[in-house]
């Protein structure tokens, strides 16, 4: 399987996203099925020359099959068969995406529909969206009224969904939204920021054991992209800041080698 080919680890695959894609089809087997999210004219037709080159099926995101919200559930349809299945327990519209291509996948595998709905229900993924309400971090928003969240995306298809996902969580409940960001140095963070121009959100940038971009460089980044940036030394003393300040909504975010370091705060913030 495939999912959306963005840019990441270009200091590896590049920055063009038919580089990309021909990578990633590396993973298709002559005679073996290829499940394909949705992907950009690019990249797909990358992902299709690959395929053809090795005889390997295709079966198309959008083309073959679909998934879409439906009743505060999720219908997946392909040629064969709908179903109407949970939403993912994950939080944000693009899971509705990334579960579609599971569900495909486990169809594939002649899963029965009990277990995939089942597994729709209990999926948990630490650091994609996860609300944090206990440890240190946690205590410290309940105690402000404010929501906390923490984000592992670090490039900017990762930010365009955390921005939807901002986006939709601000349209049923409008909270200031401040930003707790450290990012590894070789990331975009141009792109990082732009995806998030429109949150409105107010930044805090942070380091991180490793090689964290300096929290002074991040901030003028951030600030170059229209959002206000200032530079914190810790996640804890930004996290104060941004409460103190109002934030209703704050997110951590930019880099899992920093969600590593907050959910390591305490044993309390691991999902079950």
């Amino acid at each position: 399987m495939i999912t959306p080919v963005d840019l990441d680890h270009a200091e590896f695959l590049g920055t063009s996203l038919r580089g990309i894609a021909v990578e990633k089809a590396g993973i298709l087997k002559p005679g073996v099925r290829g499940l394909i999210a949705r992907q950009g004219e690019e990249a797909m037709e990358a992902i299709e020359a690959a395929a053809s080159a090795v005889r390997a099926p295709l079966t198309v995101m959008g083309v073959d099959f679909d998934a879409w919200g439906e009743r505060g559930g999720m219908a997946f349809q392909d040629q064969e068969r709908f179903l109407d299945l949970p939403a993912p327990a994950l939080v944000g519209p693009h899971q509705i995406g990334n579960a579609g291509l599971a569900v495909a996948v486990a169809l594939e595998l002649d899963l029965p529909e009990t277990a995939i709905a089942e597994g729709l229900r209990a999926v948990r993924w630490p650091a994609r969206l996860q609300r944090i309400t206990a440890g240190p971090y946690g205590e410290a928003a309940r105690a402000a009224e404010a929501e906390l969240w923490l984000d592992g995306g670090h490039n900017p298809h990762a930010a365009r969904a955390l921005a939807q996902a901002l986006a939709e969580r601000e349209a049923r409940a409008p909270r200031p939204t401040a930003l707790i960001v450290g990012m590894l140095a070789n990331k975009d963070a141009g792109g990082f920021f732009e995806a998030l121009r429109g949150s409105g959100a107010t930044v805090f940038t942070v380091p991180f054991d490793g090689a964290a971009a300096e929290p002074e460089a991040l901030a003028a980044v951030a600030r170059g992209h229209g959002l206000g940036a200032t530079a914190s030394t810790s996640v804890g003393e930004a996290l104060e800041r941004a409460l103190r300040l109002g934030a209703g909504r704050v997110v951590i975010c930019g880099s899992l080698y920093l969600a590593g370091e907050v959910l390591g705060a305490s044993r309390e913030t691991w999902p079950d």
